[in-house]
């Protein structure tokens, strides 16, 4: 289980319309103010339900010695872009200093950033820091531009190296033309919904690139459904509980005292995964597991991934034994 956080007192300093449904906010930290790293995030609190959940957003960029993040509005999430998109000035939220699972590399030859919709803003500070002294071109995917936060941001950074893919005009991300065009040696960064992931992922391997040179990050959210309720059979534990559509079902284990071992709590690191007993549809929406792997579904990552109607899971819980990651 990852290591308590330390929480520190922030001020909403600044709250602005980015992009239909995102809002973007500045917080600033009351103490403790640490420069934010490329690819960088922070935990913000969030009061769901009268339960305090914790919610990851990337750092667009850090302002007058605060964190600037950006919420994408979600119709079906869990509702804690709700909480944040309502956000006004004076505010006080509760949140970490930035870390990072998603680290910039600072010796590639050539750098690809590929972004799908709120994917954009931990690629940003990439982008700025990569801009001025190195071969990179972005590749920006959303809805509409009017849904694509931070476009004028990106083009004063990258100018022409700027590509914009807009589904209203029609255009598409052809990945195996842009892997193929890349230095033999350069590498990819890309954050956005699940199956852009897969996507990538099949045509880096098609192309018989290192896997260490592409790197990635998710949100987390991206499913093949909307999220709905359902039940979950806990074997080891003996019990049943409800996942509400606004939690996890880490969360739900959580609140019921059962313990699951987890870090990352977007679908990437693996350590939350869970025994799936008999046959169940998962809504995988991690990115840990192998496509064999979901395709089979004996295995679930409980911090974002969900399911339909009723399963059975079993978390590795023995009575005097330590649960194995």
């Amino acid at each position: 289980m990852r290591a308590a956080p330390e929480w520190i007192r922030c001020v909403v300093r600044e709250v602005a319309n980015a992009a239909i449904d995102v809002r973007m906010v500045t917080l600033g930290p009351e103490h403790g103010f640490i420069a934010s790293m490329p690819g960088a995030h922070i935990d913000v609190q969030v009061e769901l339900g009268g339960v305090v959940r914790s919610r990851s957003y990337s750092v667009v960029e850090d302002r007058a010695g605060g964190w600037t993040i950006a919420v994408r509005r979600l119709k079906h999430g869990r509702g804690g872009s709700r909480v944040m998109c309502a956000l006004q000035p004076g505010d006080v939220v509760m949140a970490t200093c930035p870390s990072s699972h998603f680290d910039l590399s600072p010796s590639g030859p050539e750098y690809l950033l590929i972004a799908g919709g709120i994917g954009v803003t931990p690629l940003i500070g990439m982008a700025r820091r990569l801009a001025p002294r190195s071969r990179v071109r972005m590749l920006y995917a959303g809805r509409s531009r009017a849904h694509m936060a931070f476009l004028d941001t990106l083009g004063s950074i990258l100018g022409d190296r700027l590509a914009i893919f807009a589904d209203d005009e029609g255009r598409m991300i052809d990945l195996a033309r842009e892997f193929a065009t890349l230095h033999p040696e350069g590498e990819a960064y890309l954050c956005g919904p699940a199956g852009m992931l897969a996507a990538a992922r099949m045509a880096w391997r098609e192309a018989g690139r290192p896997q260490a040179l592409l790197r990635f990050e998710t949100f987390g959210t991206g499913g093949g459904a909307d999220p709905e309720p359902f039940r979950v059979h806990v074997r080891d534990h003996g019990i049943t509980l409800d996942v509400p559509r606004d939690a996890s079902l880490l969360d739900t284990l959580a609140a019921a005292g059962i313990v699951v071992a987890h870090d990352c709590l977007r679908g990437e690191c693996g350590l939350c995964s869970v025994e799936v007993v008999g046959e169940a549809e998962i809504d995988h929406r991690c990115v840990f597991l192998s496509d064999e792997q979901r395709r089979d579904s004996a295995k679930m990552c409980v911090c974002v991934s969900r399911a339909s109607g009723e399963i059975t899971v079993d978390t590795g819980y023995r009575a005097g034994l330590m649960r194995a990651g």
